[in-house]
């Protein structure tokens, strides 16, 4: 197991072992765990994001800390969740990790998921202009999980 993967299933046992929500000092955590205090950020930023389901907030200074709070697994408030993170456009690789999250929250079946990200592939929007690609993702990606 590498680094990352050991950061990350520590997150995740701190999450279900305090209901979901776990509060680290980024410094002490490192020295726990054997690693440098970036790998811990990478880790967060990574893997501990909106789209898959949490929300990642910090504190600086001395006594500061970084809470990781799951988002409930109701499917209701995830999807709202989701919807409320989801601008004007989506990015392709933003997709993917919603729609990921989803399927990891088991809002979504594994057939769900495939169907979904194929719908929002670059290569199934090939036809339409860059630019405006992003923003039909977007659009798709709402309707999609609104009928969810």
């Amino acid at each position: 197991m590498n680094i990352s993967d050991a950061i990350a299933l520590a997150i995740q046992e701190m999450l279900q072992e305090c209901g979901g929500e776990a509060q680290i000092k980024r410094n002490e955590f490192a020295v726990k765990l054997g690693c440098v205090p970036s790998q811990i950020n990478y880790v967060l930023t990574s893997r501990f994001t909106p789209e898959q389901g949490y929300i990642v907030e910090s504190r600086r200074g001395g006594g500061g800390y970084i809470r990781i709070t799951k988002i409930s697994d109701s499917k209701k408030q995830l999807i709202s969740h989701i919807l409320q993170s989801v601008g004007d456009t989506l990015e392709e690789q933003q997709a993917r990790l919603l729609v990921d999250g989803l399927y990891q929250n088991e809002i979504l079946s594994k057939r769900e998921a495939r169907i979904m990200l194929s719908a929002l592939s670059d290569r199934t929007l090939q036809s339409i202009l860059p630019k405006e690609r992003s923003r039909i993702r977007a659009c798709v990606f709402k309707s999609m999980l609104c009928n969810i």
